[in-house]
């Protein structure tokens, strides 16, 4: 009796077959999926945007940055754009899945990211823009996250790593600032 009880939730391998052979229009979303389809590909469209302007953003401060440390620093600003670029188009791969179309189009680009371009400036207002623009990322990444929970779980692992690497981004641009500055921006 033990022994049903402890296997008791999982699905005999017959119905899974069955069950893979329904609503093969759906592609990787099936019927166990427990989150709402529209509403996480609406969510990640706004993450693609995200990343996008994050991406221009962090290559437009590449290119801009001058001063004696120009070189390391414009080459941080080069690895966190590629960085980012691979979370866009992670977040555009996961919309492909759930049966919706990435949006890149850039109107109306920067009204559906959560950070803004920015506007340049010297190396100390680059490093502060793309500071905050991570930090508005991180909270709202962390709040995905718990959206999604058990939901979404693919959804939410893709999310965990882009945390992670937007928690090291902020660390190294804080690290920047340090370093430039000589005092913490953040208390």
């Amino acid at each position: 009796m033990a022994e049903d009880t402890k296997n008791a939730f999982l699905t005999d391998v017959q119905t899974l077959r069955e069950n893979a052979k329904k609503s093969l229009d759906d592609g990787a979303v099936t019927p166990t999926y427990k989150g709402d389809v529209k509403k996480t590909i609406d969510i990640l469209q706004a993450v693609v945007a995200t990343e996008l302007v994050c991406v221009l953003r962090y290559t437009m401060h590449a290119i801009s940055v001058e001063g004696l440390t120009s070189e390391s620093v414009g080459n941080e600003f080069n690895e966190h754009a590629a960085s980012e670029r691979k979370h866009m188009l992670a977040a555009a791969n996961r919309i492909d899945q759930l049966g919706g179309v990435p949006n890149f189009n850039p109107e109306g680009l920067a009204t559906r990211s959560a950070t803004e371009y920015g506007n340049g400036g010297n190396l100390v207002e680059m490093v502060k823009q793309d500071l905050i623009a991570e930090r508005v990322v991180i909270e709202h990444y962390q709040e995905l996250i718990r959206y999604f929970g058990d939901n979404d779980p693919t959804t939410r692992i893709m999310l965990e790593g882009f945390l992670a690497d937007e928690e090291d981004h902020a660390t190294d641009l804080h690290d920047l600032l340090v370093a430039h500055e000589g005092k913490p921006f953040l208390n």
